[in-house]
């Protein structure tokens, strides 16, 4: 099926593949504008990859703050935002360790999460 996709070229998926990590936004252009008529390993990888990670780290940032803000103000426990913070660190190093891959074009699991999601979702 050819098409006449603007994003359609001959990057092997990689463009859509660096798009998604870019939070939910970049990956919807991704799924729906790059990869929808472009269909590659490397950006199926990829989108399956970042879809979980955007889901885990948006429940997890989220989840420790409504857990963490209450017992700041309930107990006056300041380190608990140094918690948060550390989190928000290490899911930014995550994130870096799949844009690196993506990049330079390889399928290279972000630690925790890259092996379960290609399990996770098969219909992308």
């Amino acid at each position: 099926m050819e098409t006449n996709s603007p994003f359609k070229t001959a990057d092997n998926g990689k463009n859509a593949a660096i798009v998604s990590y870019f939070w939910f936004i970049g990956w919807l252009i991704a799924y729906f504008a790059m990869y929808k008529d472009n269909q590659t390993e490397l950006s199926r990888y990829h989108l399956k990859q970042t879809l979980l990670f955007h889901l885990a780290s948006t429940v997890l940032s989220w989840g420790l703050s409504l857990f963490l803000i209450p017992l700041i103000f309930a107990t006056g426990f300041l380190d608990a935002v140094y918690i948060l913070r550390i989190v928000q660190i290490g899911l930014f190093v995550l994130w870096i360790i799949g844009l690196i891959a993506a990049i330079q074009g390889e399928k290279k699991p972000i630690p925790l999460i890259g092996d379960r999601a290609q399990t996770m979702f098969p219909s992308i």
